[in-house]
């Protein structure tokens, strides 16, 4: 890392307000137990394993609870959470400032369901990032035949070649992000999108295959089996 990079500061934001409807858990997902822990303890985790994060902030629904039955993390939780990504990454960045974070600082925004995540990852993003005009995300390059859907059929077949698959975290400048959030509301699923709607192209960094985010029933299965594959 140049000598510039060595003195920024890094925050992780979390969004974890979400009720993950698609999961088919009878609660938010990210509480459900994968390899015998809440999922987003698994997320933690990785982020309490980089150094170089000076803080972790999650977001949460204001009915939450759960860290208030858990208060076993150092990160800090905010009942903050909106209706969408976009509106709790904004009152995230917020709620950063308020606790020291500046435009300057960078944030990495990651899913509290992508449990898989590891420091290493986070420690690349960082590497590759810290020295960009812009930022960037880990991302995966698209190894599937991409096709376009027509009531039920397949009505035409996309070139993969320049596809990637975008993951987190996603790293840009605090200020950076929340003047491009403003910017696009709350349609967003990203915050790639938002930097990219101002123009900018944020750098690819490419990840793994296990860098999935869990989001159907089936993707408890193949977490669990990742995450006790690593513990042995």
């Amino acid at each position: 890392m140049n000598g510039n990079a060595i003195q920024q500061r890094y925050f992780a934001l979390i969004p974890c307000a979400g009720n993950g409807s698609r999961a088919g858990t009878s609660g938010p997902k990210q509480y459900e137990r994968v390899a015998g822990q809440p999922m987003v303890w698994h997320t933690l985790s990785a982020f309490a394993g980089v150094k170089r994060i000076a803080r972790t902030l999650v977001v949460v629904a204001a009915s939450d609870g759960f860290f208030e039955r858990n208060p076993t993390t150092s990160a800090l939780v905010v009942p903050c959470g909106g209706a969408t990504r976009a509106a709790s990454v904004a009152n995230g960045l917020r709620e950063l400032r308020r606790v020291g974070a500046t435009d300057a600082d960078w944030v990495l925004v990651h899913d509290a369901a992508r449990c898989l995540v590891t420091p290493d990852l986070i420690d690349r993003l960082i590497d590759r990032c810290s020295g960009d005009e812009v930022g960037g995300l880990l991302a995966h390059p698209l190894a599937d035949t991409l096709k376009i859907a027509k009531d039920g059929r397949a009505a035409g077949t996309l070139q993969r070649d320049d596809k990637w698959l975008a993951q987190t975290p996603q790293m840009f400048r605090l200020g950076m992000l929340r003047q491009a959030l403003e910017g696009v509301g709350d349609a967003i699923t990203d915050e790639a999108g938002a930097i990219e709607a101002m123009g900018l192209q944020p750098l690819l960094v490419e990840a793994g295959a296990q860098n999935f985010k869990v989001t159907y029933p089936e993707d408890f299965a193949m977490a669990e089996a990742v995450l006790r594959g690593r513990a042995r």
